[in-house]
């Protein structure tokens, strides 16, 4: 099996971390460039710089929904 082109790891009560090769696209299908090969993208919906993790999780308190195992 190969190795997938990208990886996005979920932080407990942060952001999505995605490595490797990947796209990230607007709603309207535009490129965002990220500007490097590891982002962390924001779950909480409080980031002045969506869709990039900016810390705000940590000011307000944001848990992730857990998966029931």
């Amino acid at each position: 099996m190969s190795e997938p082109g990208a990886t996005v790891t979920p932080y407990e009560d942060g952001p999505l971390l995605i490595r490797g090769d990947f796209a990230i696209l607007t709603p309207d299908g535009e490129r965002i460039e990220p500007g490097r090969g590891t982002v962390a993208l924001c779950r909480c919906g409080k980031s002045a710089s969506k869709p990039f993790c900016d810390g705000s999780h940590k000011l307000v308190g944001f848990r992730a929904p857990t998966r029931e195992r």
